[in-house]
């Protein structure tokens, strides 16, 4: 992650909690700090390896549970962050994004191709991105109604939110893969945020 500043709020996922519950919480952010171009590559860097994943991994480990993650797949982990991404896509051009209308396309979750094929699209999009563009975001927390309330934001503002998002549940995945598919290779830096390497980096450099 870049170094932020505080100032407007940004919904974050927490990468501490136990595996599987998203604990959210706000970090203040000064959206003019951010350099657009940063975010788009580091973006796209995620999407690239997410990619490499579902190439290496045969078919039928993707779509298999792992009892590490209380059953789930690796596919549908794969599938719940790209829908985010999805629905980043589709809000961005009604200009209103809402997180809670994902599709939960059993496709994308138990095919690789179609899955790469998503991911193909979804790097498309972001390459493209105007981040500068105003947009509204629908949130809803009241489980008895499906009330919405509406407040905004930026296309900025939300590919960091899919950034983090991301992030958070390819943790989750490498969980998986050591136990399903312990053949795949993946970078050192898969499902870790810049700021824990940085971290380790500076231990490492105080020790030495």
């Amino acid at each position: 992650m870049l170094p932020l500043e505080t100032g407007r709020k940004l919904h974050r996922f927490d990468l501490n909690g136990s595996q599987g519950v998203h604990n959210l919480f706000q970090i203040g952010i000064s959206l003019y700090t951010i350099q657009p171009m940063n975010l788009t590559e580091a973006c796209l860097n995620i999407l690239s390896q997410l990619n490499d994943l579902v190439k290496q991994v045969d078919e039928k480990d993707f779509a298999k549970p792992s009892e590490a993650l209380s059953n789930s797949t690796v596919g549908q982990h794969l599938r719940h962050t790209l829908e985010f991404f999805i629905c980043f896509e589709q809000g961005y051009e009604k200009g209103l994004i809402n997180y809670d209308k994902r599709a939960h396309d059993k496709l994308i979750e138990t095919d690789k191709f179609i899955a790469m094929a998503t991911l193909s699209r979804i790097s498309t999009f972001i390459q493209n991105l105007n981040s500068n563009r105003s947009l509204k975001l629908e949130v809803g927390y009241d489980l008895a109604a499906n009330d919405f309330v509406t407040i905004e934001t930026n296309a900025v503002r939300e590919l960091v939110y899919n950034i983090e998002h991301a992030v958070h549940h390819m943790a989750i995945m490498k969980i998986g893969i050591r136990e399903v598919a312990p053949y795949i290779t993946l970078p050192f830096d898969f499902g870790i945020a810049a700021s824990t390497i940085r971290y380790q980096q500076e231990g490492v450099k105080a020790s030495s």
